[in-house]
This record gives structure tokens, sequence and C-alpha cells, in this order.
């Protein structure tokens, strides 16, 4: 869901954030399948360690393991939080360093372990590591595309269209303790025509 930034910090913003479906929501997509599988039917819904194991395909003790290191890793998720001004600073900074060519000030912003994933015609391809994010964002040195902030499914980010008013990519922003944490981009053209997107501002 791609809303307008308007630069507003309304309450419901906040409830949403907080909202324990949403947290969930950003937890289970950090899990692998089985981690997921086993978290979620022993710690959401009291299925038996047996019966899991039954569907794994393994013995009634690796579920128990398996579901450990699924809770292990959902208490160490940090949230991001609302999107706020301090969030929108951190962003307009990973685009001004972007568009300037600015190692340096591309890694003031980026979390070391983030994470870049981009959705292309071609298929998905992920980046890690703020050193290899920031090189591939050096690339767009001078490309000053027409843009407008935007928040895509709670997180804040921006839309950026061709010349002639197509979309050219949608990217989101994950900001902990302000640095990046996460960056997503859609730039499958196909993708995006099957979004609704704001105009052009």
């Amino acid at each position: 869901m791609v809303t307008v930034d308007d630069g507003a910090e309304p309450a419901e913003y906040v409830a949403l954030a907080d909202s324990v479906g949403l947290a969930l929501l950003a937890v289970l997509d950090s899990l692998g399948p089985s981690e997921r599988l086993a978290f979620v039917l022993h710690d959401l819904f009291a299925v038996p360690f047996a019966e899991i194991g039954q569907i794994l395909g393994k013995s009634a003790d690796a579920p128990k393991m398996i579901a450990s290191r699924a809770r292990k890793k959902v208490q160490a998720i940090e949230r991001p939080t609302i999107v706020g001004r301090e969030q929108r600073q951190v962003i307009h900074a990973f685009r001004a360093a972007a568009v300037d060519g600015n190692f340096e000030a591309l890694l003031r912003v980026l979390d070391p372990d983030v994470k870049l994933t981009v959705d292309t015609p071609n298929g998905v391809v992920v980046t890690l590591g703020a050193t290899a994010v920031a090189s591939g964002a050096q690339m767009f040195s001078g490309a000053v595309a027409r843009h407008r902030a935007v928040i895509v499914n709670d997180l804040p980010g921006f839309i950026s269209w061709r010349e002639d008013g197509t979309p050219l990519s949608n990217i989101s922003f994950a900001v902990t303790h302000n640095r990046i944490t996460a960056i997503a981009i859609v730039a499958d053209p196909t993708r995006l025509a099957s979004m609704q997107l704001p105009d052009p501002s």
C-alpha cells in the first residue's frame, strides 16, 4: 500500500506502528519456512511438537529446537518506529548522498548489516552490507529523477518517475536508531503498473 507522505504524524500512525499484527508479519517474514511453521503452530496455536514433527517429517525434538531458534530471532528483532522527522532526515540524507556519489555519507546513514532487495524484471536481487549497498548507490550519482515522498506499507520511502511520467521505482526504507537497516526497491515495470501509485508532485 502506497500513500503520499505529507509529513504529518497523526495518532493513527502510532497505533498502526505499534499494532501486534504488523509487528508479527514483519517478524514472520524474517524466519525460515520451518521456523515460521514451528513458531506459529506451537506458540500461537498450541499445536504439540509431536504433530509439528510429523508435518515437517522430523522427530518431536527437532521442532522444539526450531521453535526455540525462531523465538530467539523474534525477541532480537527491533521494529522500525513510526515514520517521523528523524527517519525522513535519514532518507533525505541517503538520497542526497546517492545523487552526489558521496560514499562516506552513504556509509554514515547505512547500518553495517543493511539488506537491499531489488525487484527487477529478471527477478529479485539481494545485496547485503553497507559497503556493497553504498557502492551500488554510487552508480546513480548525478541522476535526478522526479520523485515524491511516500509511505509504503507503513515504511517511509519515495517514488521516482521518468521524464515521460511513467514510474521508475518505488523505494521503501526501514530505519532503526537513525540508520537504514533495509531498503526494498520495486523496479519491475509490470509490478509498478499493478500498483496504485500517487501522481507525480
